[in-house]
């Protein structure tokens, strides 16, 4: 055992945080702390280190456990470089160290009492090296640039360092630290992808134990062994990573359920014979039963899970077929390129992630989209009936000034009452007087509820999000996940929660600092495997053209249809996004009928070729995402000349019905 909580129970004022809550952590555990916003996560991580002490239970930890804790307020010697402040993790070997070089210096002039100095430079030698002396250094540095932290950033004072990079700093200390157990809390926050990779192959090879809080679900997914809840003031524990923890919450749910069921018609019956019998022959029975039901240990009711808000989307207007073309398209300012060469086409239905580490242009491609910014190179085209709805990180579309029920106004209809307008916002947790709040006095992820709000509010069918889930705890990722799986429209989102993008995303664009964007059709965990594989084979390459898009990209051909790297349950297919379900049966190829160019048809009869058409387009594209087609090049370029000779039949087709409604 490293730690244990036994019936734990701690308040602040009249709130109860954990009422009862017992767990345990023992070596080389690897466990997971989930829960809802103020469940207590943070405050077991303060009685575990110290820093609290409970009003009620126990708190006991092993004899000489070093633990390990990930503060959110990092502190460093004034002065220091970041390079020396990673290595101030090991004082104790550059104590040892220190003390060798004054050995070395006293040799030079010893007489008497040289064997000694040899003797004592001899025993810290070895002690040295015992406690890895020759490698701390090494390890320092690949712990630094595996977090983001590069060699020209070395010698930068930590005074100079951002919040999030002295955050990710203090990771750097403490993993170098090697505690007995590490308590993590959000340790991927300010870490960009690249970033939160390394750690999870870090931490999954990691020898002491561990605990995380995170709303990363995939991180979890990759680091954990066990999850623990936390839920109404108590834990429970369960095996596996997070979608392991999914599949059995819902198992025992289903089983405690049954359980309170068939207690409460028990204990109907049993009262309906006390009733019919306490005054009769069997009264002695009766008796007997009543006592037997008052000593009876009721099971409870499964609770409802709390309310994380309803964020189902209004019905939309339904867009063309072509929601957005990219083509060859740079972005940047002035003479700066962030990315180049970037080319697309998103259809009606679809959703674009896009991903990146900080700076490699993703809110600028946004900007650039949205016409906020010209780009410098390329063609942007929205198609027909679009209506774009942004979300912003800063969330800057907001009025501090404002109340609550004010700023939805500003997106309602003139007539609409504060009764609808109240009834709205209750579905977003703002309840009773919560709506008259003002914008400014809210938290982050109240802000950022409200702004979903004002999106879904508008009945916009092109979502531009950038980063929605940030501020978000788990239920409500989960309750917004579902909402844009049922969205009939389109949808654009940046985001590093990748476990989002696995639920959500139909392509991801992916940026990086070198001006490079590579555009992938599939969610983010076949892209990461296509990378991985293309990073790490050496076999043969064909050239895939990226579907609507004239420009091509190589990649392997056994890697394109590598599965989840992550572990993988039933729950991450069952909850794979239903956007990317809505998958057309392939039918064989339909057989264009050439029409004379004088000819012109009734409007109807074009409409239900053009329809018949662009079903054809998408089955198209749905063979060239196949993994048994993406391995056969010969079959994937047939397919993609086909594509293109429905593409130009679909435009010749657009321009016929347009003459044909001009004459009619």
């Amino acid at each position: 055992m490293l730690f244990r909580l036994s019936e734990v129970h701690k308040s602040y004022g009249t709130q109860d945080v954990l009422r009862g809550a017992s767990l345990q952590i023992n070596p080389g555990e690897h466990a997971g702390l989930v829960g809802r916003n103020a469940s207590g996560k943070t405050t077991i991580f303060r009685l575990i280190s110290s820093e609290e002490v409970p009003d009620k239970g126990e708190v006991v930890r092993a004899r000489g456990v070093r633990f390990g804790l990930l503060a959110q307020h990092i502190h460093f010697e004034a002065g220091s470089t970041v390079h020396e402040s990673a290595l101030s993790a090991f004082g104790h070997l550059q104590h040892i160290e220190h003390e060798m070089h004054e050995l070395e210096h006293r040799m030079a002039d010893a007489v008497d009492d040289l064997e000694q100095i040899l003797e004592r430079y001899s025993d810290l030698q070895h002690q040295f090296e015992r406690e890895g002396g020759f490698e701390y250094a090494a390890k320092a540095e690949a712990i630094l640039q595996g977090l983001g932290f590069d060699r020209t950033t070395w010698g930068r004072e930590t005074e100079m360092l951002s919040g999030g990079q002295q955050n990710r700093l203090g990771l750097v200390r403490l993993l170098l630290a090697e505690p007995d157990v590490l308590l993590l809390d959000e340790p991927t926050n300010h870490l960009d992808v690249d970033a939160v990779e390394w750690l999870e192959e870090f931490l999954q090879d990691c020898p002491a134990g561990f605990v995380i809080i995170s709303h990363d679900r995939y991180f979890l997914d990759r680091c954990c062994r066990r999850i623990i809840e936390l839920e109404n003031g108590r834990a429970s524990s369960y095996a596996g990573n997070y979608s392991d923890y999914l599949v059995e919450r819902e198992e025992r749910r289903e089983a405690q359920q049954r359980a309170y069921d068939n207690q409460q018609q028990l204990i109907a019956k049993t009262e309906e014979f006390i009733r019919r019998n306490l005054a009769g022959q069997k009264t002695k029975q009766a008796k007997s039963r009543r006592k037997m039901l008052e000593k009876l240990e009721r099971i409870d009711a499964v609770r409802a899970d709390q309310s994380s808000g309803d964020f189902r989307l209004r019905v939309i207007e339904r867009t063309g077929n072509h929601v957005l073309s990219v083509a060859e398209t740079a972005i940047g300012y002035g003479d700066k390129a962030l990315a180049s060469d970037i080319s697309f086409i998103l259809r009606r239905g679809e959703c674009l992630g896009i991903i990146g580490p900080n700076g490699s242009g993703k809110t600028t491609f946004l900007k650039t989209i949205l016409k906020k910014i010209p780009p410098l190179a390329g063609e942007i085209h929205w198609g027909t009936k679009v209506q774009i709805g942004y979300y912003a990180q800063q969330l800057d579309d907001l009025n501090d000034r404002n109340e609550i029920i004010m700023e939805l106004r500003r997106v309602a209809a003139p007539g609409a009452t504060a009764g609808e307008l109240r009834s709205f916002l209750a579905k977003f947790l703002f309840t009773g007087d919560d709506v008259y709040k003002h914008v400014r006095d809210l938290s982050g992820g109240e802000k950022g509820r409200l702004a979903l709000a004002k999106l879904i509010y508008s009945r916009v069918n092109v979502l531009v999000l950038d980063e929605p889930t940030n501020h978000l705890d788990i239920p409500s990722r989960e309750a917004l996940e579902e909402a844009l799986d049922a969205f009939e429209g389109t949808i654009i989102t940046i985001s590093h929660d990748r476990y989002f993008l696995d639920r959500v995303a139909t392509q991801i664009l992916a940026l990086d600092d070198s001006e490079n964007a590579v555009h992938y059709n599939g969610d983010y965990t076949e892209y990461h495997d296509w990378k991985a594989g293309r990073a790490s084979t050496d076999a043969p390459v064909f050239e895939k053209k990226a579907v609507g898009s004239d420009k091509s990209f190589s990649g392997p051909t056994d890697q394109v249809s590598l599965k989840p790297a992550k572990p993988t349950t039933a729950v991450n297919q069952k909850q794979r996004g239903k956007r990317k379900e809505k998958a057309i049966k392939v039918t064989p190829a339909i057989k264009i009928v050439k029409k004379n160019k004088s000819e012109v048809l009734k409007p109807e009869l074009l409409e239900a070729e053009i329809a018949t058409t662009e079903k054809r387009l998408n089955e198209i594209s749905e063979q060239m995402s196949q993994p048994e087609v993406a391995r056969d090049a010969a079959e994937l370029m047939k397919l993609d000349e086909d594509y293109r000779q429905t593409e130009a039949r679909l435009r010749v087709l657009y321009d016929q019905w347009e003459q044909a409604a001009a004459q009619s």
